[in-house]
């Protein structure tokens, strides 16, 4: 009889997607309506009341919190997922006042695929390249979104095939769009080397995920001809982190896609307004980074390609590969693989985590004060927005970063907002989180006062202010998603600021 692998025995794979399921939304929870009792936990435990109706619920672990339980007829419940759900889902329509059919089935969309990624992922090789390692790591994903894996109710089958934390890889499909109904914007001939096509037709590489969501949409085009299926890629690529976005290692080259689909707080589409902006926020960031004389870089958003009768739906955005922008003989990391964990991840390795939480901070905050500060840039330099390039000992050396869709500029927005957008995203979204896997890995180990010293190097205001602000701001990603909010809002609620809680540091 063939043994079974316990991890890939049902109950087992069930209680590792709970758990995974779990956290993040337990830190929603927690962070957002959630009110804490610090006289009321003993040990790891801490206890909240929920005030929509003054239950009292217990948690054990900080930074990935598990293990919930409710007070109730005098002793504490366990309570699994479901359970958990069906809990915050009552909390909400007390404090909102406001109904949500939605985010609940979101919610347990969210665990089943983690589920099915977990007996996926147990029976795959990984890559060998640890940057493709780091990339397609994220099982827990959003540490903060009620939701992070979600995938838009369908079935497993369907998204299976693209899923980075399976270690997916596949060839796009080709299609032929005929010129006139072409519409391009920015240099996108990076697209026109993966195939020949027929005369009067340009190539449009396209995610199979999204066109088979498309599929009746498209129909009329195929058969009128504006539309045309060629052979699909020899080269398979592979799917990073942020799924729609894949990277051909064989072109160095990365490609992203529409995607309509729900993941986190938006559909995936690409927006007909952001791609028209696109060349715009990306030649200012450019401009940004080529003033600093590296070694930081930006990884550009070159063009797009689409066709004109489905816009949004089949268009693709060139992206900058790795090579021109890597310093010799470093490896990119993604930095929310780095706080997730992999095999080989450098910080869980660091013979001295102060030395490489120092190295860390100089690579990736003064890229991002320098944008903001000089050149009117607010780089969207969160955790999967932000690649840290290592030596061969494993020191950060480079920060590269992505995504000129999730760029503003201060041109456009009001300093302080752009400013606050700044901060939650490099501060609470990113230091705070890679901080946290640290100090957690290494009891005793404080990350803050490097963080002070690293801030206070910089003459921008700001960045003087922040280190003494009593709070950060901390987006509310289960109540935007409880209200129904547009996936591009950001609201925010004071979060007690680490970096205030320290005196500040003598000559």
């Amino acid at each position: 009889m063939e043994r079974v692998d316990p991890d890939l025995s049902s109950d087992r794979i069930g209680e590792r997607a709970d758990a995974y399921a779990a956290a993040p939304l337990l830190n929603c929870l927690l962070r957002e309506v959630a009110e804490p009792l610090p006289d009321a936990g003993r040990g790891e435990a801490r206890v909240y009341r929920l005030p929509g109706g003054g239950r009292l619920l217990r948690v054990r672990g900080a930074r990935r919190p598990a293990g919930p339980e409710v007070y109730a007829a005098g002793r504490w419940h366990r309570i699994g997922h479901t359970e958990l759900v069906k809990l915050v889902a009552e909390e909400l329509r007390a404090h909102t006042g406001l109904s949500n059919g939605d985010l609940p089935a979101e919610m347990i969309d969210s665990r089943d695929a983690v589920a099915a990624l977990l007996t996926a992922r147990a029976r795959a090789t990984a890559p060998d390249d640890p940057y493709l390692r780091s990339e397609q790591s994220l099982i827990t994903g959003h540490p903060y979104h009620p939701a992070p894996k979600a995938r838009g109710g369908g079935p497993v089958t369907a998204w299976m095939p693209y899923a980075p934390e399976a270690h997916a890889r596949f060839p796009l499909v080709l299609l032929g769009v005929r010129e006139d109904q072409v519409v391009e914007e920015g240099d996108t001939s990076a697209l026109d080397a993966a195939a020949a096509v027929p005369p009067g037709y340009r190539l449009l590489p396209a995610h199979p995920w999204q066109l088979d969501l498309a599929g009746r949409d498209l129909a009329a085009a195929f058969a009128d001809g504006r539309l045309v299926r060629l052979p699909q890629t020899g080269a398979e690529v592979w799917p990073t982190a942020a799924i729609r976005t894949v990277y051909d290692p064989a072109g160095d080259l990365f490609l992203k896609f529409s995607l309509d689909v729900r993941i986190t707080n938006d559909i995936r589409r690409l927006w007909a307004h952001d791609l028209r902006r696109l060349r715009r926020t990306d030649a200012a960031v450019t401009a940004a980074f080529a003033a600093m004389d590296g070694p930081a870089a930006w990884l550009g958003d070159r063009g797009y390609r689409t066709a004109r009768f489905a816009f949004e739906q089949l268009a693709v955005v060139v992206r900058d590969g790795l090579r021109g922008s890597l310093l010799p003989g470093a490896t990119p990391l993604l930095a929310a693989g780095l706080v997730e964990g992999f095999e080989g991840s450098p910080p869980a390795a660091a013979a001295d985590p102060g030395a490489w939480w120092r190295a860390y901070l100089r690579a990736v905050v003064p890229p991002a004060l320098t944008a903001f500060a000089d050149h009117g840039v607010v780089l969207e330099a969160h955790l999967q927005n932000t690649l840290v390039a290592v030596d061969a000992d494993g020191m950060p050396v480079q920060a590269l970063y992505r995504d000129a869709e999730g760029v503003k500029l201060l041109s456009d927005v009001e300093r302080a907002a752009g400013w606050e957008r700044l901060v939650y995203c490099l501060v609470v979204n990113h230091l705070i989180e890679v901080a946290a896997a640290l100090a957690e890995r290494r009891p005793g180990f404080d990350p803050w006062p490097a963080v002070r010293r690293e801030l206070a190097r910089h003459g921008l205001p700001e960045a003087r202010a922040l280190a003494a602000s009593p709070t950060l701001p901390g987006k509310t990603n289960l109540l935007l998603r409880w209200t129904g909010a547009d996936g591009a809002d950001a609201r925010y609620l004071p979060l007690p600021n680490p970096l205030a809680a320290h005196e500040p540091d003598g000559p």
